[in-house]
């Protein structure tokens, strides 16, 4: 299944900057090692935000709550999440 992901980080104004960094380090190590494995499939900035436009690729809603619970930066994110579906006009044979 196909999920579209808006994820918008707010880290808290008085963490430490080693931790933020420590934490900014581990979620590119995470985010590289599931782009690898197909499940981080489109990783996009939003220009001007702390923010991303993604494109998972699990079996279920309950894999993609259970992946991006795993990111070292969840507890400070707030996320929105869309399930995607070929569209009949898409001239893709398949869209993943």
């Amino acid at each position: 299944m196909l999920f579209h992901v808006k994820m918008t980080v707010k880290l808290p104004p008085d963490m430490a900057p080693s931790q933020a960094a420590q934490l900014k380090t581990d979620e590119k190590v995470l985010a590289k090692r599931l782009q690898h494995e197909g499940v981080w499939r489109h990783l996009w900035r939003i220009a001007g935000h702390y923010a991303n436009y993604s494109v998972f690729d699990v079996p279920s809603v309950e894999a993609l709550h259970d992946t991006l619970m795993q990111l070292p930066l969840f507890p400070y994110m707030e996320i929105e999440v869309n399930g995607l579906c070929r569209h009949p006009s898409s001239i893709h044979n398949d869209d993943r």
